[in-house]
């Protein structure tokens, strides 16, 4: 959904290191996979294709960060 964005925090060995990956259109998502050591966040598409993507040693990970965006309801609604 246009707005979901993830936030990835990374160790560089001498500080740290901030990237945001987030929907830009109407249509969009963010997808996180982790697998064999790696962690990679996507852009997708509604039919799944990637538009772009970010990969990360899942070792050098400090945090990740997910925001799903805000789809206007009130608590109770």
């Amino acid at each position: 959904m246009k707005g979901d964005r993830v936030e990835i925090v990374v160790d560089t060995g001498d500080g740290y290191r901030n990237y945001e990956v987030s929907a830009t259109r109407a249509g969009r998502r963010v997808d996180v996979r982790i697998a064999r050591g790696v962690v990679e966040v996507s852009e997708l598409t509604r039919t799944g294709t990637q538009v772009r993507t970010a990969r990360f040693m899942s070792a050098r990970v400090v945090a990740l960060v997910e925001h799903p965006a805000e789809n206007g309801l009130l608590p109770g609604d």
